[in-house]
């Protein structure tokens, strides 16, 4: 089964992967832009996430050889490998199996470290969507509220909505399936996994994803890894502050 991806540009292979319950379409703007600088940007859905396949397996053994399958049906080398939050836990592991396909990796606002699952009340909010009764984005938003107060939460999420038919609405994750598995999206990464390829690890300063006390651990599976913070800005610190994002990146991979 292949990945759906959107690729962007001509150059070197710069490989993008969303994080948990996002899509491939989350990273467009910032995508385009980096197409713009010599790249060749591959924005990826990961399996039961956006317009990729669904499937009853889900762990970041199965997301990683996902992405090994997509690298070898585009011929893809030497890449440059950016994943945000869970799109970072698949990077880091894809890196430490597969270094020769790497050649610079950037986790966006996650650790190596186990995390504890914190995604219930999203996921609750989503199951009680009835697309029988709702027949608008905003009356999803209106319905999500009561689960969600963030407004920026909600209109990520609500990227996911579609139109199934004529009509009627539906959401392109496989919900039921990630919220069976959601424990495997904090799952940490083996101890003894090392990548010592260049790694770039990005913070939001208002983030509690990445702690000062992360910074040892991140050392010890990746000894040449880089942490920079970006200045106001939260877990999705590239859709909170894209410039200064876009530029640690350029710096980085340059």
């Amino acid at each position: 089964m292949s990945l759906y991806s959107n690729i962007i540009g001509e150059g070197k292979p710069f490989v993008i992967l969303h994080g948990f319950l996002g899509m491939s379409d989350n990273w467009k703007t910032l995508g385009t832009k980096f197409s713009e600088g010599q790249f060749q940007v591959h924005l990826v859905d990961q399996r039961n996430h956006g317009r990729s396949f669904h499937s009853e397996e889900f762990s970041y053994e199965v997301l990683v050889e996902d992405l090994k399958t997509y690298c070898e049906e585009n011929n893809l080398r030497d890449i440059v490998l950016l994943g945000h939050s869970m799109g970072g836990k698949t990077a880091m592991l894809f890196a430490v199996k597969y270094p020769e396909y790497v050649s610079k990796l950037i986790v966006a606002d996650i650790s190596p470290r186990f995390y504890p699952v914190h995604h219930d009340a999203i996921l609750e909010g989503l199951s009680q969507l009835d697309f029988t009764v709702l027949k608008s984005r905003g009356e999803a938003d209106k319905a999500l509220a009561n689960y969600i107060p963030d407004f920026g939460t909600r209109q990520f999420l609500l990227k996911n909505l579609y139109w199934v038919e004529k009509g009627k609405l539906g959401l392109r994750m496989n919900l039921e399936v990630l919220k069976a598995q959601v424990s495997e999206v904090g799952e940490a990464l083996p101890m003894h996994a090392k990548f010592d390829g260049d790694t770039l690890f990005l913070r939001g300063d208002k983030s509690e994803y990445i702690a000062m006390q992360d910074e040892t651990l991140i050392k010890a599976h990746f000894p040449k890894a880089q942490i920079v913070t970006i200045k106001n800005a939260g877990h999705w610190l590239h859709a909170e502050n894209p410039e200064d994002f876009y530029s640690a990146v350029i710096q980085f991979v340059s």
